[in-house]
Formats: C-alpha cells, structure tokens, sequence
C-alpha cells in the first residue's frame, strides 16, 4: 500500500491476540497499518476488529493478504501450528512476504521456520520480546531479534511502533537465545529476592523500610523495585503466568544440555516453579514464588506497610515474557 508521500507501507497479517498481543497489534493498527488479524476464537480479536483490523479465519488466510505477517501466541507448539502446520502460514504466504515470529520459542524451531520460509522465497526473523504486559501496553518493549540483515532492516519500522529497543542479534535462533538469557537471568534473581523477603521477615525487620534502603545499593534491579514491593502487598496477579515461565525455563534448560552446559541455578529455579504449579498457582504471577519457597518453611507470610513510592509500581510489569 503506497501512502500519499510515496512511502510504501507494508499490509500487517497478526496471529495470536492474547494479553500481550492484542496490545502489540493495536498500535500497529494506531499507526495507520492496514491489519488482518486471526486468534482462537474471533471474540478475544473484538477490540482490534473495532480498531480497525480485518477477521481472517485462519493463519493461512491472514498469509495470503498480508506482506508481513506476525506471530504472538503461546508456546511452541503452537508456533509450530500457526506456521508451518496444514492452514498455517507458509502454507499460503506469497515469495517475497516477510514472518516474524515475537513468542518466546525454541532456538531449533526458529531455525527450521528460517529454513522453511527461505524454501517458498520469504524472509524469517524470531523477534522475543521482554517488558510483559505493561511494555506491550506502552509500546516499550525490549525486542531481540535472529535473522538475515536486510530482513531485519525491512522490519524494523514495524517494530519500532512495539518497543524501545529493537537490536539484531544475529542469524537465525538468536533471538530466542537471546531471550533465554534474559529469562535465565530474571529466574535466579527471583529465587534471591524471595528468599531475601523471607530472610528479612523472619529476622523481624520492616520489609517496606529494607527495601527503600537496598533498593539503591548493589543488590538493587529493575525485578527487586517492581517485584518486591508486589511481594509485599500480597499480589500474585500475573504479568506473565508461572506456567508460562516453567516453558521458557524448560526450553533453556534443554538448550543447555545440547550445549553440555551444567547451569544447577536455573535447575533449581525452575524446580521451584514447577512446585508453585503443583500448587495450583501455574495462573499466578512469577513473583508468587515466595509461597513455594515459604511453605519449604513453613513459614508465615506477612502484612506490610510501605514507604511513600513503593506501592506505586506497575501492577503487571513483567520483564520474563
């Protein structure tokens, strides 16, 4: 679609309108794009369809109007399915259209998707994203990208309208591997700083004043200042799901061994989160990892009181997803 000052502007097909994708796709939408949009059911699109997008009844309908098409759903099956599966979206893209996949998948299948693309004359990039629910909202993410160059650079005006930063990491699979160190990361430190609130509230301290103190000093992060202070007021609700997170845990660990890598601190993590699913909170936020790690303990949890500023956090900021 060519715009008024000869700038063409490429036709958006979106598949996957979940808590985070929904927001992404609307600001496409915001910005003028002409969007078609697929989801599981046609009522979790109703939003975007009253923006302005049109309904297509399967991701191959989407390929086949659209010159970029983009993936958000939610575990790598799925990607599996929406993409290369009978109605997915090789199935119909035309040569020269360009997929973009932002869930957080697997390496390998990002990989394969690349070679599959590449086989019908299209571009391929896996674009993970991290920021949760509220950086989708505020069209602030973080985006790390795998793929060739030229198709990074054909993309990036799209997703600049998602994110505040949007790097190319390398070829294919390394933005999932990029997003695996992000979440390897995010999952130990959420081990400390649980185990911390515990620690503190056993030895009888006022938890709002310990983190107002340490919040500025070395053990200071952007999981203790948003987290923490979540912890503390009893709130679970998720930015991004435990059950989710035992998937991207899970895909890391696997990486790991096909690499002949021991990393015993992201076994441990995601140990810890499969039992907060066990107990029934695979629905949670990934900060309810304080009441598996409390009832190891058995230990009470608490009532506090914070200073001025902490409890005003995002309520669903989330950098895992």
């Amino acid at each position: 679609m060519a715009m008024d000052d000869g700038r063409v502007v490429e036709r958006i097909g979106w598949i996957g309108a979940g808590v985070m994708g929904g927001q992404m796709c609307g600001h496409l939408i915001s910005a003028g794009y002409d969007v078609s949009v697929f989801t599981r059911t046609r009522r979790s699109a109703e939003r975007l369809l009253a923006a302005g997008a049109t309904w297509r009844g399967s991701p191959a309908d989407v390929a086949a109007s659209s010159d970029v098409i983009i993936t958000m759903v939610g575990y790598p099956e799925d990607v599996r399915e929406v993409v290369l599966g009978q109605e997915g979206a090789l199935a119909s893209a035309r040569p020269g259209s360009l997929l973009i996949d932002m869930t957080t998948s697997e390496p390998s299948l990002a990989v394969e998707i690349c070679n599959a693309a590449g086989e019908r004359g299209m571009g391929s990039l896996d674009a993970p994203v991290s920021g949760g629910d509220v950086g989708a909202r505020d069209a602030k993410l973080v985006i790390m990208v795998g793929g060739a160059e030229a198709a990074f650079q054909r993309a990036l005006p799209i997703m600049q309208h998602l994110g505040r930063l949007v790097v190319r990491q390398g070829g294919p699979g390394t933005g999932q591997h990029t997003k695996m160190v992000n979440q390897i990361i995010i999952a130990s430190g959420m081990v400390g700083i649980c185990e911390a609130l515990l620690y503190g509230h056993k030895a009888g301290l006022d938890l709002g004043t310990v983190l107002d103190t340490i919040g500025g000093g070395a053990a200071g992060s952007w999981s203790l200042a948003n987290y923490a202070p979540r912890i503390l007021r009893g709130d679970y609700e998720p930015g991004f799901k435990v059950d989710h997170f035992v998937k991207d845990l899970g895909i890391a660990l696997a990486e790991a061994r096909r690499m002949r890598l021991a990393l015993p601190g992201l076994a441990l993590a995601e140990q810890l989160y499969i039992a907060l699913g066990a107990q029934n909170c695979g629905q949670k936020g990934t900060q309810s990892l304080v009441l598996a790690l409390a009832e190891l303990s058995h230990a009470e949890l608490w009532t506090a009181t914070l200073p001025p500023g902490l409890d005003e956090g995002p309520s669903d900021a989330d950098l895992a997803r």
